[in-house]
């Protein structure tokens, strides 16, 4: 059953910052649902970590979308920036003040298409390793 990769798209946004939150696909109808222990976000089977019908979609850090890509981007679009973003993130609150610094630096927008980009590719290459047929 061929999967709208909109749906998986929005399902990992929906589990960004919620570290108990999961997002799964049911294999057969192709449809996601998302849990929370903060919210009953949809009406799940009890069996649904057990069951060979749901698979668990990657959150950002299975994607490896975190500190390793705003590195990758820092040293491929603003170079001149590597060491003040490295900085950057060797404290706490690092994403506030690191999109703070592109705003100030007027590549925001640029940092959000490139992550964009690599979202985009990471969730389609764990489609393609998992069988999971795309439409879209």
């Amino acid at each position: 059953m061929p999967v709208l990769f909109s749906d998986l798209e929005s399902a990992l946004l929906e589990t960004e910052g919620d570290e108990s939150a999961a997002a799964f696909l049911n294999t057969k109808t192709g449809e996601t649902c998302l849990r929370s222990d903060f919210a009953d976000i949809d009406e799940l089977p009890e069996d649904i970590d057990e069951s060979e019908d749901y698979v668990r979609l990657p959150n950002k850090r299975d994607l490896e979308l975190g500190t390793r890509l705003v590195m990758s981007f820092a040293r491929d679009e603003i170079p001149d920036h590597f060491d003040e973003i490295y900085r950057i993130f060797s404290r706490k609150g690092a994403y506030r003040r690191f999109k703070d610094f592109l705003q100030r630096i007027g590549r925001l927008e640029g940092w959000y298409a490139y992550e964009n980009a690599a979202t985009e590719k990471a969730l389609r290459e764990w489609c393609a390793e998992k069988g999971v047929e795309l439409e879209g």
